[in-house]
């Protein structure tokens, strides 16, 4: 078992680049932890910031957290906020991003065996 009092206690890892920007992930609970089916990560995006436009064959399931944002759906902006859920099926392209003035947090699961970061 494993138990995290505060996500802020896991190591982020930052992404900023021409495709990405203002994003930190951290792994809460993956195969380092003997997770065999699931890896749950979580996200935060500061203002303007968004991941990387893509597709992939695995699915995301999101919750999220704190904050406001849109998620890209079908080539449309959806706004999403505390409490939204998402579900992204394999091979669909997508993209999240911060449209406002505070942090964007959100929890996602994949499948084992996709990249955890």
């Amino acid at each position: 078992m494993k138990i995290i009092n505060n996500y802020e206690e896991i190591q982020p890892q930052s992404f900023n680049g021409e495709h990405v920007k203002g994003v930190t992930g951290r792994v809460a609970i993956g195969a380092a932890d003997g997770a065999p089916h699931f890896c749950m990560r979580i996200f935060t995006i500061k203002p303007d910031g968004f991941t990387p436009r893509h597709a992939h064959d695995w699915e995301h399931e999101i919750l999220f957290h704190s904050g406001r944002g849109q998620v890209l759906q079908g080539g449309t902006w959806r706004d999403v906020s505390a409490g939204s859920i998402a579900f992204i099926p394999g091979n669909e392209e997508h993209q999240i991003r911060n449209n406002s003035n505070s942090e964007l947090v959100f929890a996602c699961l994949i499948p084992a065996g996709a990249p955890e970061l």
